[in-house]
């Protein structure tokens, strides 16, 4: 049960700008104790197992196709039921885990291959500044390339991230540039992108405006397609791309979410607590028409309620002549999954639902050179980036 008196209390202390305190406030509400009085301390972190990645083979087969009306909604065939514990909370973003230890330092060779290029610049507007790593892959014939904004979960960089996806890699094989705008610490205590924040829900205004201005600046600056641009996160950064899908579906042609959140899912602390513990209630508006997404969410998720994955798929998009498929796989020695493809008249995928059985909070099929990954599979880089080429904005009529 969420405490008032916490709440508050963690709300005070968080815009004093105490974030240590404000979360140790948070951590003593979720394990039952009424007191707001909140110790200093922080639990230690745990290690994460280093996995070498398989060799995916995504087999499926077709278990169910049925027509979709207003309110079917694209889901997979079971459902962790479970209300996922709020362990690993470290700030108010609520997406931080306990930090890697011991990984070794990253290389050039974990983040991008050789005869390509990774690097920094700098955006601002009246909104503020923000960093960005961009890839530029390794042809350069001056011909028109997809784009991709990476967003990273908290406590994340762009090279980590970069290591984490191995999205780079994948790119120079497709030929496209990828951008990893970087929050700062001076935005968010944990470096988490503020998906639970009304003013950063918003076209032309706070950090939709900064990922935005990014993205137009390197559409000037580069050959890339207008076209064929697209967004894709991680957790916090999950929720903050489809906060981007929502807002600027005049740029981006596709949104990938992984263990995010739908836009409009919390508008102030207690809302956001809620929607991570159990998935937001109500109806959710979005600001804008829907635009075609990718999501994967492992269904032991106890960071973020495997619920939320449903919430982002849902739109005003959905009516008689949209079906569902669905199909369910195995990684060899690795994750089961259940794939939920919606498809329009045309027979193009309006949307993909990827729930992975048994992954936790984790990029799935990602690189352990990088934080936050599980290289069971499946791969949800390589689904990203296909899903992606599949669709641009002259293909999908908007709804």
């Amino acid at each position: 049960m969420l405490n008032p008196d916490m709440v508050r209390e963690a709300t005070r202390l968080t815009r004093a700008g105490q974030l240590v305190e404000a979360t140790a406030v948070l951590q003593r509400m979720l394990r039952g104790h009424g007191d707001p009085a909140a110790p200093r301390g922080n639990a230690a972190p745990v290690e994460r197992a280093r996995l070498e990645p398989p060799t995916l083979e995504l087999k499926a087969n077709v278990i169910e196709e049925r027509e979709s009306g207003p309110s079917t909604q694209a889901t997979p065939a079971k459902r962790h039921k479970g209300r996922a514990p709020f362990g690993g909370i470290k700030d108010l973003s609520g997406f931080s885990l306990p930090g890697p230890v011991g990984r070794a330092p990253l290389s050039k060779a974990d983040i991008a291959p050789d005869g390509t290029r990774f690097v920094a610049s700098t955006f601002s507007n009246a909104a503020g500044s923000r960093t960005y790593k961009l890839f530029i892959p390794s042809r350069t014939d001056g011909e028109p390339r997809p784009l991709i904004v990476m967003l990273h979960g908290c406590t994340q960089s762009p090279d980590d991230f970069a290591a984490a996806t191995r999205m780079n890699f994948l790119a120079d094989e497709r030929n496209c540039f990828v951008v990893y705008p970087e929050q700062p610490r001076g935005a968010n205590h944990a470096k988490c992108w503020n998906w639970f924040r009304t003013g950063d829900q918003r076209r032309d205004g706070g950090e939709p405006s900064l990922i935005a201005g990014i993205t137009r600046q390197i559409m000037r600056e580069h050959p890339i397609d207008p076209k064929r641009v697209y967004v894709a996160g991680l957790s916090a950064g999950g929720a903050a791309a489809a906060i981007m899908g929502a807002t600027y579906p005049d740029i981006y042609a596709a949104v990938g979410v992984h263990s995010g959140l739908a836009c409009g899912a919390a508008s102030d602390l207690k809302s956001a607590l809620a929607a991570m513990r159990q998935g937001s209630a109500g109806p959710i508006e979005t600001a804008g028409p829907s635009v075609p997404t990718i999501v994967f969410h492992g269904d032991r998720d106890t960071t973020v309620h495997p619920s939320n994955a449903d919430r982002i798929l849902r739109g005003p998009g959905e009516d008689a002549s949209l079906r569902t498929k669905i199909l369910r796989g195995r990684v060899p020695e690795g994750h089961a999954y259940t794939r939920t493809i919606l498809t329009d008249g045309g027979g193009l995928d309006i949307s993909e639902h990827w729930s992975i059985h048994g992954a936790a909070h984790a990029w799935s099929g990602g690189s352990p050179a990088g934080s936050y990954t599980d290289p069971r599979g499946p791969d949800a880089t390589r689904e990203m980036m296909r899903f992606f080429l599949e669709h641009s904005l002259a293909s999908f009529t908007r709804r």
